[in-house]
């Protein structure tokens, strides 16, 4: 400290804390230090700069050493100041105990945009789906969901309570828990349904025929082809416990599921289909249909699920997948009629614009649509276990012929036959590698270690190119699909029916190619190549 004087001079205020009694404390003011511009040791100044002791204004620009001198912490304030004004203490009275509350900032602290990414991932990942009912029975989450779903069970009036008649068996059933997220990975909503065991159906006994209330992903595809090409809105719509809407005909009985009050002996006597009933789809979607078609849509001949409506002022499609629904067309005012009469049959829930469904990312672009499946393949890179940062840029080594004995066997072939399904459903809007993923799904009965290496390497590539997918472009043509053929003879062949009369047998491909002619969907268009000659005469019939 006697150097610290030197240089200096005497502090302006003196703070002397004892050891042994902390809350004792002395305030001391000293004269003005002799140096304006004070380079202090250790200085602190941030955490002292909240000391008010008697002082009419804050101090500011605050430096602070501390020493030790037996059993007392000696800690001393330099100031810019000149005048600091008296000091609330008297002479003689006791010490007054100073009081010194902890600094805390007042700035307001944010935290980058790219950790907000890794805690919305984190907590996706950390938050585990229960497997029964006694583990989801003690979070209150998930009870209040399964609350939900039996509200809407005994609202729709599913089941009655009966005594299992003679020669009948009651099915089981099993609780199912589910978190859906949207497209960026955040939490949408804590979802639970009861299944019923339909794998224990027998048919003509609990159910007669079946059917799958299922979109084609072509019919997706072209969908969003014909939205984007004619600039029409996406809308999506949801319709809640769709499958209660079915009426079942046939008698099934099932066990009285858990969380209910059940009465004694009583088994549940269904009304209403459930999801896991074989016959649950067929009866939902003919409710559905009988109900859409009072609105005079139609069913389109292609794809049951795609429905139709002409107006005069345009037309209305409809695309039906279980429970989600894709509307689109060019008469807003039917849309908005379609949309309030569903809500009169459905219980339904309005998604608005089209942003994510069936695992399909659909965002829109300046010129169109741009469909992707960038969360599904992460969750499939997940799954499989890829955590380094390596991809590859192809999806397949030119070089490498697979086949059936290349290899050794795997042990456990469940995985290989999960990637390569999940593989398949990505070709959806990945056709850079549907050819890759036809070869490998050829080995689903028996693969070996090679083909499980080509997997792998599928999946680095797409790890590499997760942000690619399929662009609907608005700038696109909806006339004949435009093909490309060099061989000029199978062309002639295709547009002449003379050949088709006198030619003994034709090519399968032939029929396929010469129906879309006659149907105006393709348009063939002949190119020469420089090592042919150029058969003049074909090429003028054919103009």
């Amino acid at each position: 400290m006697d150097s610290l004087r030197e240089m200096f001079g005497q502090p302006s205020w003196s703070l002397r804390k004892s050891r042994r009694n902390p809350s004792d404390a002395r305030v001391c003011r000293r004269r003005n230090p002799s140096d304006t511009r004070p380079i202090v040791f250790l200085a602190m100044a941030q955490n002292i700069k909240v000391f008010v002791v008697g002082i009419p204004f804050p101090i500011d620009f605050v430096y602070l050493t501390m020493s030790h001198f037996g059993s007392t912490l000696s800690c001393s304030i330099y100031t810019y100041f000149d005048n600091l004004g008296p000091i609330a203490i008297s002479d003689g009275s006791p010490e007054p105990t100073l009081n010194t509350p902890s600094r805390r900032s007042t700035r307001v602290r944010k935290p980058p945009i790219h950790l907000q990414d890794y805690h919305c991932f984190f907590t996706v990942i950390s938050l585990i789906e229960p497997t029964s009912y006694q583990e989801a029975s003690t979070d209150p989450l998930w009870q209040k969901a399964m609350n939900d779903e039996l509200q809407a069970l005994e609202k729709t009036h599913t089941w009655d309570y009966v005594d299992l008649p003679p020669g009948k068996r009651p099915i089981g059933y099993k609780w199912i828990y589910k978190i859906k997220t949207h497209f960026d990975g955040t939490i949408e909503r804590y979802k639970t349904r009861l299944i019923p065991k339909g794998y224990s159906q027998e048919y003509g006994i609990d159910y007669e025929e079946t059917f799958a209330l299922v979109a084609r992903m072509t019919s997706v595809r072209s969908l969003l082809a014909v939205a984007a090409a004619k600039q029409w809105p996406l809308l999506q719509m949801d319709v809640k416990n769709v499958f209660l809407n079915g009426t079942l005909s046939e008698e099934v009985y099932m066990k009285p599921p858990s969380g209910t009050s059940s009465p004694p002996h009583k088994v549940c006597l269904l009304r209403r289909a459930l999801y896991g009933l074989k016959q649950a789809p067929r009866a939902c979607f003919a409710t559905f249909s009988s109900t859409i078609t009072q609105l005079n849509f139609t069913s389109s001949p292609h794809d049951t699920a795609l429905f139709t409506r002409h107006t005069p002022q345009g037309i209305v499609l409809l695309l039906l997948h279980v429970d989600d629904m894709i509307i689109t067309g060019n008469d807003p005012q039917a849309i908005s009629d379609l949309q309030h009469y569903l809500g009169q049959h459905f219980e339904m829930k309005d998604l608005g614009s089209l942003n994510y469904i069936l695992g399909l990312e659909v965002s829109r672009c300046s010129n169109g649509y741009l469909l992707s499946q960038a969360k599904y393949a992460f969750d499939l890179l997940a799954r499989s276990g890829i955590t380094d940062s390596n991809t590859a840029s192809k999806p397949l080594d030119p070089n490498v012929h697979l086949t059936p004995y290349d290899g050794v066997p795997l042990e456990d072939v469940t995985l290989y036959r999960q990637l390569v399904g999940s593989l398949i459903y990505l070709t959806v809007t990945r056709p850079d590698i549907a050819y890759v993923v036809h070869i490998i799904s050829q080995f689903m009965a028996a693969p070996r270690t090679i083909h499980f290496t080509v997997v792998l390497r599928i999946l680095r590539y797409v790890k590499g190119t997760l942000g690619h997918g399929l662009q609907f472009s608005s700038q696109s043509s909806l006339g004949p699909t435009l093909l490309h053929c060099d061989n000029h003879s199978a062309i002639q062949i295709a547009y002449n029916d003379v050949f088709h009369e006198r030619t003994k047998q034709i090519e399968n491909d032939c029929h396929f190619i010469r129906h879309h002619l006659l149907s105006n969907t393709l348009l063939l268009q002949p190119i020469q190549l420089i090592s042919s000659p150029k058969p003049y005469h074909l090429l003028a019939s054919i103009n």
